[in-house]
């Protein structure tokens, strides 16, 4: 039984009503005596939930433009093998940036999210949930910061009373707020921006479920070289752009479930992450009596 092909990443409470995420990795098995293919363990996500950024705009979740190039990287590498590298290189990142869509467990529909974040646990990014607004998610030192539209905040308050819905818009629609990053309220969403945890989860091995990775072909994502494997557990069969130049970072997940759709692209590796304090007035949550700047 080979080591499994880990898929799977954190949890993240991005608001009281609660939305869970998680983040895709690939782990390779060892041993393998084919050049096509291998089987490895798998246990397979993609549930996401966080964030903004005041510097950055939500990255586009529809599929990328691939284009086949005649460039044929990893010679003689097994699907496995490669899988192995790309999971050594994504880990050992110092940032990153994910995007796209992922399935929301709690109310079934689709989360998008666009976030950079780093090893010093600094995030910015956003986030929206079922095309219903977007909040906005920054975290620098100690400080967590977030602000949310009217979209977002009227569509959690979903079945609250009219009159507690109104206040809340009225409070915090626009506005950025901000609270300790190591508060009770704030522990769970700040804990999403920590990359050690992220990476360490992706590296994990192991529920022994046989999953089966094969060679794809070289293309091009979005303009960058690239070059595609596809992992098949059972019926579902998800698909792994790997880069072929530089160090062999993981590119996009394409999940292939019915029951978890979704897919996550991974870029700005190793850039600084635009986590800066909002300026002008910020409401502060942990004071719950005023306005700071």
């Amino acid at each position: 039984m080979r080591r499994r092909a880990r898929r799977t990443a954190l949890t993240a409470l991005l608001l009281a009503a609660g939305a869970t995420a998680c983040l895709t990795g690939c782990r390779s098995g060892q041993g393998d005596t084919s050049s096509g293919d291998t089987t490895r363990s798998a246990e397979s996500t993609t549930s996401a939930a966080s964030a903004a950024s005041a510097q950055s705009a939500s990255a586009s979740a529809s599929a990328p433009t691939t284009t086949p190039t005649p460039k044929e990287p990893f010679t003689g590498l097994t699907g496995a093998q490669i899988s192995e590298r790309a999971l050594k290189a994504t880990t050992e990142a110092r940032s990153l940036r994910m995007s796209g869509t992922v399935p929301d467990e709690e109310s079934g529909g689709t989360i998008k999210i666009d976030i950079a974040l780093d090893r010093r646990g600094d995030c910015a990014g956003t986030m929206g949930m079922n095309g219903q607004g977007e909040a906005e998610l920054i975290k620098t030192g100690d400080t967590l910061y977030l602000k949310y539209d009217e979209r977002f905040l009227r569509a959690q308050s979903k079945g609250e009373p009219q009159a507690d819905t109104e206040a809340l818009v009225s409070l915090l629609a626009g506005r950025w707020t901000k609270m300790s990053a190591g508060g009770a309220d704030a522990k769970e969403m700040a804990g999403f921006c920590d990359l050690d945890k992220l990476l360490e989860d992706a590296g994990d091995s192991d529920d022994g479920t046989p999953t089966t990775v094969t060679r794809g072909k070289a293309t091009t994502l979005d303009g960058t070289p690239a070059f595609t494997l596809y992992e098949t557990d059972g019926s579902e069969r998800n698909t792994v752009y790997v880069a072929t130049e530089g160090k062999p970072y993981l590119l996009r997940f394409e999940s292939g479930s019915k029951q978890e759709p979704g897919a996550l692209s991974f870029t700005g590796y190793d850039e600084p992450v635009p986590a800066e304090s909002p300026s002008g007035e910020v409401l502060d949550l942990d004071g719950l009596d005023g306005m700071t700047t």
